[in-house]
């Protein structure tokens, strides 16, 4: 009933045209625990939505002659749907969630839950009979979300011989690696830094579904080393997520500032992502600009973006009466309007405690910023030279130390500027045309990709 509301499926290339053809499978069970939370319809998806790893990865696979479809499970769709991207012009290939796991969801509180109680609705008490029949179900139930037949059809139907799952660290990582022995699919994987393991019966076929993929793409070396020593895949490549270099780029700031309405001559700091408190180390940001403030307290901090722990910041700051926040509290879904808010900022502030390759302050470089950054894992993959490229990195947990930076920055204006303009240089380099013709020459090996992985390990 909703096809006719969705649109119907991408043209095919003519006949004799050969494009090589990659699926990408985002993590997550289903497209709507990605939609609802960042306050995204289907639609929005489609037609506006560009602010994901994913769609850079699309640019540059686009960049290097790779066509690409997106491959996600939809609630909102009863058959097999196919939309277009309109941003980048990928396919997107929705397909319906199977029944079994549509049943097991009605069930759930937070499918995601790493307990038997955490993911099912009822009280404890109530649960207590059903515990053992619950945790069966709870592992059982992401190795079901994916209806494996259909998704073997549509693959065929487009001639698709690869498969890049988001995660490696997901249950449907595990899913496509066994597809892909059965039906001689070769299955990559890229990490994004997201959560380890949620279900137990991940920790017995990982180890055997990560040796039996045909590769994997890992910007970190810290990273790197910990697959290495736990799962000794088949291949790695070490190749870092692509940035959109006509959109992440200086504009004029005097511009930016009035659209904002932020005097010219304020020293402003920005900063930018999904707000979560923890991760995202923004309780050591408030913390750090509480420092700054003393020293310079006509001095702004710009943060964009908004998140789940929205009110617990917005606590922090009040507690701390810093006045000189300003917050632009929402979803962007659009990456060139955040760019331009970047432009108002004179440096930009990274604060992470966990993050895989952390995408967001080479974004801030590109825009010409210089970066002051804890020294959280991935951070010295972005700034390998050091200021040399265009930033300085801080000792985690030290707001004091980065305090003093984020002021040494605002009272030299000739080491700001020359850091950012290495900070731009070096972000050239995870440009989408380089990263998309190492990611052609890892993902697609041979002429014709097999499932039996490339020998080497990639750039």
């Amino acid at each position: 009933m909703h096809n006719a509301l969705l649109g119907s499926s991408t043209p095919r290339p003519p006949d004799g045209i050969r494009t090589p053809v990659l699926a990408i499978v985002p993590w997550g069970l289903i497209l709507e625990d990605f939609l609802v939370p960042n306050q995204l319809t289907l639609g929005d998806f489609c037609d506006e939505f560009t602010g994901s790893w994913m769609f850079g990865y699309i640019e540059a696979l686009h960049a290097a002659g790779i066509r690409t479809m997106i491959v996600c499970v939809s609630s909102d769709v009863d058959v097999v749907t196919r939309r277009v991207h309109r941003p980048t012009g990928a396919d997107i290939c929705l397909l319906p969630v199977p029944r079994f796991y549509r049943l097991l969801r009605r069930c759930m509180r937070f499918p995601y839950g790493r307990t038997a109680a955490t993911t099912f609705r009822g009280s404890r008490p109530m649960q207590l009979p059903l515990l053992p029949l619950l945790f069966a179900a709870k592992e059982l139930a992401p190795f079901v979300s994916m209806p494996v037949r259909t998704l073997a059809a549509e693959l065929q139907r487009d001639g698709c011989r690869v498969i890049l799952c988001q995660e490696y660290e997901f249950p449907r990582f595990d899913v496509c690696v066994t597809l892909g022995r059965l039906r001689g699919l070769a299955v990559f994987a890229t990490f994004q830094g997201g959560d380890y393991q949620r279900w137990r019966l991940e920790r017995i076929v990982r180890p055997l579904t990560v040796r039996r993929a045909a590769g994997l793409i890992i910007p970190s070396a810290a990273e790197v080393e910990r697959v290495r020593a736990r799962y000794r895949p088949r291949a790695i490549a070490r190749i870092p997520n692509p940035v959109d270099l006509d959109t992440w780029r200086p504009y004029d700031r005097a511009a930016a500032r009035r659209a904002l309405g932020i005097p010219e001559s304020a020293r402003v700091a920005a900063w930018h992502g999904r707000v979560e408190l923890w991760k995202k180390g923004l309780d050591t940001l408030i913390d750090v600009w509480a420092h700054v403030s003393e020293r310079h307290p006509d001095a702004l901090l710009l943060m964009i973006g908004t998140g789940k722990d929205a009110a617990d910041v917005r606590r922090q700051i009040g507690q701390l009466g810093l006045e000189n926040v300003m917050w632009i509290d929402r979803y962007f879904h659009d990456r060139e309007e955040m760019a331009r808010a970047l432009a108002s900022a004179d440096l930009y502030v990274f604060t992470s405690r966990h993050e895989g390759f952390p995408l967001a302050p080479v974004e801030a470089m590109a825009c010409g910023l210089p970066l002051v950054a804890s020294d959280v894992s991935g951070i010295r993959d972005v700034l390998a030279d050091g200021e040399a490229s265009g930033g300085v990195i801080v000792p985690s947990a030290s707001p004091e130390r980065m305090a003093q930076m984020i002021a040494r920055l605002f009272e030299d204006d000739a080491l700001r500027r020359s850091l950012g303009e290495a900070a731009r240089r070096r972000a050239e380099a995870f440009g989408t045309r380089p990263i998309g013709a190492r990611l052609r020459r890892f993902v697609f090996a041979s002429e014709t990709a097999s499932a039996v992985c490339p020998p080497s390990e990639g750039d």
